[in-house]
Protein backbone atom coordinates (compact mmCIF):
# COMPACT_ATOMS: atom_id res chain seq x y z
CA UNK A 1 0.00 0.00 0.00
CA UNK A 2 3.12 2.61 0.63
CA UNK A 3 3.45 2.64 -3.32
CA UNK A 4 -0.11 4.32 -3.59
CA UNK A 5 0.68 7.24 -0.67
CA UNK A 6 4.02 8.11 -2.21
CA UNK A 7 4.16 11.93 -4.27
CA UNK A 8 4.19 10.31 -7.67
CA UNK A 9 0.15 9.30 -7.03
CA UNK A 10 -0.33 12.91 -6.22
CA UNK A 11 1.27 14.54 -9.29
CA UNK A 12 0.07 11.59 -11.49
CA UNK A 13 -4.19 12.39 -9.84
CA UNK A 14 -3.20 16.46 -10.79
CA UNK A 15 -1.23 15.84 -14.01
CA UNK A 16 -4.20 13.63 -15.71
CA UNK A 17 -6.97 16.11 -14.55
CA UNK A 18 -5.32 19.11 -15.95
CA UNK A 19 -4.35 17.47 -19.03
CA UNK A 20 -8.16 16.09 -19.42
CA UNK A 21 -9.39 19.62 -19.00
CA UNK A 22 -6.79 21.21 -21.41
CA UNK A 23 -7.30 18.65 -23.84
CA UNK A 24 -11.06 19.85 -24.01
CA UNK A 25 -10.17 22.78 -24.97
CA UNK A 26 -7.54 21.93 -27.37
CA UNK A 27 -10.32 19.52 -29.10
CA UNK A 28 -13.14 22.39 -28.88
CA UNK A 29 -10.78 24.76 -30.30
CA UNK A 30 -9.60 22.52 -33.40
CA UNK A 31 -12.95 21.91 -34.81
CA UNK A 32 -13.63 24.96 -34.33
CA UNK A 33 -11.25 26.53 -37.19
CA UNK A 34 -12.46 23.54 -39.72
CA UNK A 35 -14.03 24.94 -42.46
CA UNK A 36 -16.83 23.29 -44.19
CA UNK A 37 -17.31 22.67 -47.82
CA UNK A 38 -20.04 23.68 -49.27
CA UNK A 39 -22.03 22.35 -52.58
CA UNK A 40 -22.82 24.86 -55.68
CA UNK A 41 -26.01 25.77 -53.97
CA UNK A 42 -24.56 26.70 -50.65
CA UNK A 43 -25.46 23.42 -48.74
CA UNK A 44 -23.49 21.57 -46.17
CA UNK A 45 -22.78 18.11 -47.61
CA UNK A 46 -24.05 15.09 -44.94
CA UNK A 47 -21.07 12.81 -42.96
CA UNK A 48 -21.75 9.63 -45.02
CA UNK A 49 -24.37 8.08 -42.46
CA UNK A 50 -28.02 7.00 -43.03
CA UNK A 51 -30.97 5.48 -41.00
CA UNK A 52 -34.24 3.91 -41.89
CA UNK A 53 -32.94 4.43 -45.81
CA UNK A 54 -33.79 8.51 -45.71
CA UNK A 55 -32.20 9.92 -42.51
CA UNK A 56 -29.26 11.36 -43.36
CA UNK A 57 -26.91 12.54 -40.88
CA UNK A 58 -25.43 16.61 -42.08
CA UNK A 59 -21.86 17.93 -41.63
CA UNK A 60 -22.76 20.48 -39.81
CA UNK A 61 -20.40 22.43 -37.58
CA UNK A 62 -21.32 22.98 -33.67
CA UNK A 63 -23.45 26.03 -32.53
CA UNK A 64 -21.82 28.83 -31.56
CA UNK A 65 -23.72 28.90 -27.78
CA UNK A 66 -22.83 25.83 -27.08
CA UNK A 67 -19.32 25.91 -28.27
CA UNK A 68 -19.06 29.18 -25.65
CA UNK A 69 -20.75 27.00 -22.90
CA UNK A 70 -18.38 24.35 -23.58
CA UNK A 71 -15.35 27.03 -22.97
CA UNK A 72 -17.09 28.76 -19.55
CA UNK A 73 -17.24 25.13 -17.93
CA UNK A 74 -13.64 24.50 -18.88
CA UNK A 75 -12.75 28.44 -17.68
CA UNK A 76 -15.46 27.27 -14.93
CA UNK A 77 -13.41 23.92 -13.68
CA UNK A 78 -9.78 25.46 -13.72
CA UNK A 79 -10.99 28.34 -11.46
CA UNK A 80 -12.94 25.86 -8.89
CA UNK A 81 -9.80 23.84 -8.64
CA UNK A 82 -7.77 27.11 -7.99
CA UNK A 83 -10.13 28.34 -5.57
CA UNK A 84 -10.92 24.50 -3.73
CA UNK A 85 -9.24 21.53 -3.06
CA UNK A 86 -9.46 18.69 -6.30
CA UNK A 87 -5.71 18.42 -7.31
CA UNK A 88 -3.89 15.49 -4.95
CA UNK A 89 -3.74 17.38 -2.01
CA UNK A 90 -3.21 20.98 -3.12
CA UNK A 91 -5.29 22.78 -0.76
CA UNK A 92 -7.10 25.55 -2.78
CA UNK A 93 -6.34 29.05 -2.47
CA UNK A 94 -9.64 29.43 -0.38
CA UNK A 95 -8.36 26.56 2.38
CA UNK A 96 -11.85 25.12 2.42
CA UNK A 97 -12.43 21.56 4.06
CA UNK A 98 -15.49 19.47 4.64
CA UNK A 99 -14.56 19.11 8.11
CA UNK A 100 -14.26 22.85 8.77
CA UNK A 101 -17.94 23.04 6.78
CA UNK A 102 -18.88 20.60 9.32
CA UNK A 103 -17.34 22.18 12.37
CA UNK A 104 -19.17 25.44 11.45
CA UNK A 105 -22.11 23.96 11.19
CA UNK A 106 -22.43 22.56 14.54
CA UNK A 107 -20.81 25.86 16.08
CA UNK A 108 -24.01 27.23 14.34
CA UNK A 109 -26.37 24.18 15.54
CA UNK A 110 -24.86 24.98 19.32
CA UNK A 111 -25.60 28.47 18.76
CA UNK A 112 -29.16 28.09 17.98
CA UNK A 113 -30.35 24.71 20.21
CA UNK A 114 -27.91 25.34 22.68
CA UNK A 115 -29.82 27.10 25.08
CA UNK A 116 -32.69 25.01 24.61
CA UNK A 117 -31.13 21.82 25.67
CA UNK A 118 -29.44 23.73 28.89
CA UNK A 119 -32.86 24.75 29.67
CA UNK A 120 -33.84 21.09 29.94
CA UNK A 121 -30.29 19.92 31.82
CA UNK A 122 -31.69 22.14 34.69
CA UNK A 123 -34.78 19.93 34.83
CA UNK A 124 -35.75 16.81 36.67
CA UNK A 125 -35.80 13.67 34.10
CA UNK A 126 -38.67 12.64 34.75
CA UNK A 127 -40.08 16.29 34.09
CA UNK A 128 -38.24 16.57 30.67
CA UNK A 129 -39.96 13.20 29.64
CA UNK A 130 -43.47 15.07 30.21
CA UNK A 131 -42.48 17.59 27.90
CA UNK A 132 -44.14 17.26 24.44
CA UNK A 133 -41.58 19.59 22.44
CA UNK A 134 -38.48 17.53 24.48
CA UNK A 135 -39.73 14.13 24.00
CA UNK A 136 -40.12 15.50 20.17
CA UNK A 137 -36.55 16.46 20.61
CA UNK A 138 -35.81 13.65 21.82
CA UNK A 139 -37.23 11.50 19.30
CA UNK A 140 -35.18 13.07 16.80
CA UNK A 141 -31.91 12.46 18.62
CA UNK A 142 -33.41 8.80 18.57
CA UNK A 143 -33.44 8.05 15.47
CA UNK A 144 -30.76 9.60 14.59
CA UNK A 145 -28.34 7.64 16.98
CA UNK A 146 -30.01 4.63 18.44
CA UNK A 147 -32.33 3.62 15.60
CA UNK A 148 -29.59 1.67 13.82
CA UNK A 149 -29.65 -0.85 16.84
CA UNK A 150 -32.85 -0.57 18.44
CA UNK A 151 -35.17 -0.13 15.66
CA UNK A 152 -37.32 3.14 14.70
CA UNK A 153 -39.50 1.65 17.00
CA UNK A 154 -37.60 0.98 20.00
CA UNK A 155 -38.43 -2.33 20.11
CA UNK A 156 -34.96 -3.91 19.31
CA UNK A 157 -33.98 -7.11 17.69
CA UNK A 158 -31.83 -10.33 17.88
CA UNK A 159 -28.82 -8.81 20.41
CA UNK A 160 -30.54 -5.35 21.03
CA UNK A 161 -32.25 -4.78 23.58
CA UNK A 162 -36.11 -3.90 23.41
CA UNK A 163 -36.52 -0.48 25.07
CA UNK A 164 -40.59 -0.44 25.60
CA UNK A 165 -40.91 -3.17 27.79
CA UNK A 166 -39.63 -1.29 31.33
CA UNK A 167 -37.03 -4.36 31.56
CA UNK A 168 -33.58 -3.80 32.22
CA UNK A 169 -29.94 -5.31 32.45
CA UNK A 170 -28.62 -2.84 34.49
CA UNK A 171 -31.72 -0.96 36.08
CA UNK A 172 -34.52 1.44 34.30
CA UNK A 173 -34.48 4.66 36.26
CA UNK A 174 -33.69 7.74 34.27
CA UNK A 175 -30.76 8.57 36.11
CA UNK A 176 -28.83 4.96 34.99
CA UNK A 177 -30.46 5.57 31.58
CA UNK A 178 -28.49 8.69 31.45
CA UNK A 179 -25.66 7.04 32.52
CA UNK A 180 -25.82 4.06 30.28
CA UNK A 181 -26.32 6.48 26.73
CA UNK A 182 -23.22 8.66 28.14
CA UNK A 183 -21.24 6.22 29.15
CA UNK A 184 -21.93 2.90 27.00
CA UNK A 185 -22.04 -0.63 28.61
CA UNK A 186 -20.43 -3.87 28.13
CA UNK A 187 -22.15 -7.07 28.57
CA UNK A 188 -20.70 -10.47 28.76
CA UNK A 189 -21.81 -14.03 29.31
CA UNK A 190 -18.48 -16.32 30.03
CA UNK A 191 -18.84 -19.68 28.10
CA UNK A 192 -19.77 -22.21 30.60
CA UNK A 193 -19.87 -25.67 28.98
CA UNK A 194 -16.81 -26.79 30.29
CA UNK A 195 -17.43 -25.37 33.90
CA UNK A 196 -20.85 -27.29 33.43
CA UNK A 197 -19.33 -30.99 32.40
CA UNK A 198 -20.66 -32.35 29.54
CA UNK A 199 -23.19 -32.15 26.78
CA UNK A 200 -25.62 -33.40 28.20
CA UNK A 201 -24.70 -31.43 31.26
CA UNK A 202 -25.35 -27.92 29.10
CA UNK A 203 -28.56 -29.71 28.34
CA UNK A 204 -30.13 -30.40 31.22
CA UNK A 205 -29.04 -26.66 32.31
CA UNK A 206 -30.76 -25.51 29.30
CA UNK A 207 -33.93 -27.05 30.18
CA UNK A 208 -33.82 -25.89 34.18
CA UNK A 209 -32.75 -22.10 32.65
CA UNK A 210 -36.17 -22.73 30.34
CA UNK A 211 -38.30 -23.78 33.46
CA UNK A 212 -37.50 -20.52 35.14
CA UNK A 213 -39.97 -18.71 33.15
CA UNK A 214 -42.39 -21.38 32.72
CA UNK A 215 -41.15 -22.11 29.01
CA UNK A 216 -41.41 -25.78 27.75
CA UNK A 217 -38.85 -27.93 29.20
CA UNK A 218 -38.27 -31.97 29.88
CA UNK A 219 -38.91 -32.15 33.86
CA UNK A 220 -36.51 -34.71 33.81
CA UNK A 221 -33.67 -32.90 32.69
CA UNK A 222 -34.91 -30.17 35.05
CA UNK A 223 -34.34 -31.82 38.14
CA UNK A 224 -31.02 -32.78 37.11
CA UNK A 225 -30.27 -29.09 35.43
CA UNK A 226 -30.92 -27.68 38.85
CA UNK A 227 -27.68 -28.96 40.52
CA UNK A 228 -25.99 -27.94 37.69
CA UNK A 229 -27.42 -24.94 37.66
CA UNK A 230 -24.95 -23.90 40.55
CA UNK A 231 -21.99 -22.79 38.39
CA UNK A 232 -24.70 -20.72 37.13
CA UNK A 233 -25.56 -18.60 40.60
CA UNK A 234 -23.04 -16.29 40.59
CA UNK A 235 -24.13 -13.44 38.46
CA UNK A 236 -27.78 -14.68 37.56
CA UNK A 237 -28.37 -16.03 41.62
CA UNK A 238 -29.94 -18.27 43.56
CA UNK A 239 -33.45 -17.56 41.92
CA UNK A 240 -32.72 -16.84 38.40
CA UNK A 241 -33.32 -13.45 39.24
CA UNK A 242 -30.45 -11.76 37.68
CA UNK A 243 -27.79 -8.71 39.10
CA UNK A 244 -28.31 -5.55 37.55
CA UNK A 245 -24.75 -4.58 38.92
CA UNK A 246 -23.40 -6.84 37.06
CA UNK A 247 -26.24 -6.85 33.95
CA UNK A 248 -26.99 -10.37 34.54
CA UNK A 249 -30.18 -11.43 33.25
CA UNK A 250 -33.31 -11.91 34.68
CA UNK A 251 -33.93 -15.63 33.77
CA UNK A 252 -37.39 -15.95 35.06
CA UNK A 253 -39.74 -14.22 32.29
CA UNK A 254 -39.45 -14.69 28.63
CA UNK A 255 -37.71 -11.50 27.31
CA UNK A 256 -34.75 -13.14 25.84
CA UNK A 257 -32.25 -11.05 23.59
CA UNK A 258 -30.75 -13.82 21.63
CA UNK A 259 -34.03 -16.22 21.65
CA UNK A 260 -35.44 -18.57 24.25
CA UNK A 261 -35.22 -21.73 22.05
CA UNK A 262 -33.52 -24.75 23.59
CA UNK A 263 -30.92 -24.84 21.13
CA UNK A 264 -30.09 -20.76 21.17
CA UNK A 265 -29.65 -21.38 25.37
CA UNK A 266 -27.76 -23.97 24.74
CA UNK A 267 -25.42 -22.22 22.43
CA UNK A 268 -25.23 -19.49 24.89
CA UNK A 269 -24.31 -21.46 27.67
CA UNK A 270 -21.48 -23.17 25.61
CA UNK A 271 -20.20 -20.04 23.66
CA UNK A 272 -21.40 -17.37 25.73
CA UNK A 273 -22.77 -13.91 24.89
CA UNK A 274 -20.57 -10.27 24.78
CA UNK A 275 -22.56 -7.29 24.13
CA UNK A 276 -21.28 -3.60 23.50
CA UNK A 277 -23.61 -0.23 24.14
CA UNK A 278 -20.88 2.28 23.12
CA UNK A 279 -20.80 5.43 25.04
CA UNK A 280 -22.41 8.24 23.42
CA UNK A 281 -20.81 11.38 25.62
CA UNK A 282 -18.38 12.29 22.97
CA UNK A 283 -21.19 12.39 19.84
CA UNK A 284 -24.06 14.30 22.22
CA UNK A 285 -22.79 15.55 25.36
CA UNK A 286 -24.31 15.99 28.96
CA UNK A 287 -27.48 18.41 27.40
CA UNK A 288 -28.25 16.07 24.55
CA UNK A 289 -27.64 13.01 26.83
CA UNK A 290 -30.37 14.38 29.35
CA UNK A 291 -33.18 15.01 26.62
CA UNK A 292 -32.47 11.36 24.70
CA UNK A 293 -32.54 9.35 28.39
CA UNK A 294 -35.92 11.09 29.62
CA UNK A 295 -37.28 10.39 25.87
CA UNK A 296 -36.08 6.08 26.55
CA UNK A 297 -37.38 6.13 29.88
CA UNK A 298 -40.88 7.49 28.67
CA UNK A 299 -40.75 4.75 26.09
CA UNK A 300 -41.83 2.07 28.91
CA UNK A 301 -43.11 4.79 31.46
CA UNK A 302 -45.59 7.11 32.13
CA UNK A 303 -44.00 10.28 32.29
CA UNK A 304 -47.29 11.80 33.88
CA UNK A 305 -46.93 9.39 36.84
CA UNK A 306 -45.39 10.51 40.11
CA UNK A 307 -41.99 9.16 40.84
CA UNK A 308 -42.12 6.92 43.90
CA UNK A 309 -41.00 7.34 47.20
CA UNK A 310 -38.10 4.60 46.26
CA UNK A 311 -37.60 3.20 43.30
CA UNK A 312 -38.52 -0.64 42.77
CA UNK A 313 -35.04 -1.81 41.55
CA UNK A 314 -36.11 -2.96 37.52
CA UNK A 315 -35.70 -6.55 36.78
CA UNK A 316 -32.77 -7.33 34.54
CA UNK A 317 -34.59 -9.19 31.39
CA UNK A 318 -32.55 -8.60 28.31
CA UNK A 319 -31.19 -12.05 27.38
Amino acid sequence: MADFTNGFWDWYIVLLTLLGIVGCGVLLFSQAKVRLAKAADGTVGTTGHVWDEDLSELNTPMPRWWMWLFYITIVFALAYLFLYPGLGTYAGKLGWKSSGAYQAELKQAEADYGPLFARYRKQDLRAVASDPQARAIGERLFLTYCAQCHGSDARGNKGFPNLTDNDWLFGGSPETIKETILHGRVGMMPPMGAALGSDKDVENVAHYVLSLSGSTADPIKVVFGKDKFGACMACHSAGGKGNQLLGAPNLTDKIWLFGGSIETVKETINKGRTTTMPAFQDFLGDDKAHVLAAYVWGLSNDPGKPAPATEPAAVVAEK
